[in-house]
């Protein structure tokens, strides 16, 4: 037989309501209760019927994951990130494709909102720098998270120092003694592309290094798209001996490039890219590369998202920290480069 929202309620010794606030996450119960209350749920295997729970409070308990990004490793890594989080809150989710260029953009959200009676939206890049969709969901009142915005302030969501991080990739390269160093560009209507071009930059001028505009190509965050940055850098008169492009997916497309014309990664040519997304290790040689936790970040912006939910004006925007991943792909400056 099913196990009922009673039967761990007589279990614990406390009231059903008390049970529906410690499933909700809500505030006013001790924690010695709480704890007590969720080790009674482990023990009876319960779980909650998402309709009866619907029907009782009149929500939907659902948030809706939305996205247009060409990188699948990323966007699995926060996917998994967000249903982890909802599954803790017993909460359910569901994705939406949608195109960042399209100008009714704001109009598909809204309907999606509403079809699906959704509880509030998780956004990820490029939709979170989108002002017209901003604009909409801020007057129509629905709560929102984003993940990676190009302007946080006064959001809810997750944030990383992809300026700084870049800057001390950079850095390593240039302490390996490269000089010529080229960036292939994410895809343009990102805030991360401006902020890895701008740390990329930044690197450069710390170390009184000139910046060459044609060492600077536009990618689009896919394989394709680094595969073919990567060849047109490579027929530069005086090519670069180092590319960062600005993910794993475009660098591992510019390794590609490397090796159809013979070059051995890192012995002729670094490579190194930004979020250690499983194909980062997946490649050979292993890519360097900076390690964006996306997973969490999109269990964070899941669980602030559920904290303005609870209490309006309990959401923030957190900044998570990156890790530099040095692995094979990159190397020594070649001897008189």
């Amino acid at each position: 037989m099913r196990v009922r929202i009673e039967d761990v309620a007589a279990a614990a010794g406390v009231s059903m309501k008390t049970v529906s606030r410690v499933l909700n996450h809500e505030p006013g119960v001790r924690e010695s209760t709480r704890a007590r209350v969720r080790e009674k749920m482990t023990a009876l295997g319960y779980r909650p019927d998402p309709s009866a729970r619907s029907l009782a409070s009149n929500r939907s308990y659902l948030l809706a994951l939305v996205y247009d990004n060409p990188s699948p490793n990323y966007l699995m890594e926060i996917v998994t990130g967000v249903v982890e989080a909802c599954e803790q809150h017993h909460y359910g989710m569901v994705m939406q494709p949608l195109a960042f260029a399209s100008p009714d953009l704001p109009g598909q959200v809204e309907s999606i909102v509403q079809a699906s009676r959704l509880e509030g939206l998780i956004l990820t890049p490029p939709l979170t720098d989108s002002a017209p969709l901003l604009e909409r969901l801020d007057a129509l009142g629905v709560p929102f998270s984003c993940i990676s915005p190009r302007d946080p302030q006064g959001r809810t969501g997750v944030t990383l120092d992809e300026h700084e991080a870049v800057c001390e990739l950079i850095g390593r390269l240039i302490a390996d003694g490269h000089r010529r160093i080229a960036h292939v560009r994410g895809h343009p209507d990102h805030g991360a592309s401006q902020w890895r071009l701008a740390g990329y930059r930044s690197a450069l001028r710390r170390a009184g290094l000139r910046h060459d505009p044609a060492l600077v190509v536009q990618g689009e965050f896919s394989f394709d798209s680094g595969l073919a940055a990567g060849h047109r850098l490579l027929d530069l008169q005086a090519p670069p001996t180092a590319i960062f492009a600005a993910n794993d997916d475009m660098a591992a497309g510019v390794m590609r490039a490397a090796a159809e014309r013979g070059l051995r990664v890192p012995r002729d040519l670094s490579v190194c890219g930004f979020d250690d997304t499983p194909i980062s290790r997946q490649i050979f040689p292993r890519l360097t590369t900076v390690q964006q936790p996306a997973r969490e970040m999109g269990q964070v912006a899941t669980m602030r998202l559920l904290a303005a939910l609870r209490e309006r004006g309990a959401g923030r925007m957190v900044q998570m920290s990156y890790t530099l991943q040095l692995r094979q792909s990159t190397g020594p400056a070649p001897a008189g480069a």
